[in-house]
C-alpha cells in the first residue's frame, strides 16, 4: 500500500472525467489537498451541498491547506502557487506517489521522496 497524492487534474479525473482511473487507487491511502475541491466545484460550476462530491469526498484523505504549507508554497519550487501549494500538501502527508498530468511538474520527477508521475 502507497501513500498517493491527487493534483486537481488528477483528481478531476477520478471523479469526473476518467472515472476508471479510481479503481487503480483502490488499496491505497489517497491524499487530496482542501484546495482541489475549491478548484473543483469553480471549474465544474458545483454547487454545495452535493451528495456525490460527499460521497467521493469519503474515499479520499484531505490534506490541509495551513499557514506553513501556504509558506512553503510562497518559496517555491515553482513560480505556480498552486502547484507548490499541491507539492508542499504531498511532502506533508508523506506521500510516496504524486499523480498529476501537468507536464511541467512531470519534468521534476521528485519532490524530496515524493515520485511525481502520470501513472504507477
Amino acid at each position: 500500500m502507497a501513500n498517493i497524492f491527487l493534483d486537481s487534474n488528477y483528481f478531476f479525473d477520478v471523479t469526473e472525467r476518467d472515472i476508471n482511473k479510481r479503481e487503480a487507487l483502490n488499496n491505497n491511502k489517497v491524499f487530496v489537498s482542501a484546495l482541489s475541491y475549491h478548484i473543483f466545484f469553480y471549474t465544474y460550476k458545483h454547487k454545495a451541498p452535493n451528495k456525490l462530491i460527499n460521497k467521493h469526498k469519503k474515499e479520499f484523505y484531505i490534506a490541509d491547506l495551513t499557514d506553513k504549507i501556504l509558506s512553503l508554497s510562497l518559496e517555491g519550487p515553482t513560480n505556480d502557487l498552486e502547484d507548490n501549494i499541491q507539492l508542499h500538501s504531498a511532502s506533508e502527508s508523506d506521500c510516496d506517489i504524486f499523480l498529476t498530468n501537468d507536464k511541467k511538474l512531470l519534468n521534476m520527477k521528485f519532490f524530496g521522496k515524493t515520485r511525481i508521475t502520470s501513472s504507477f
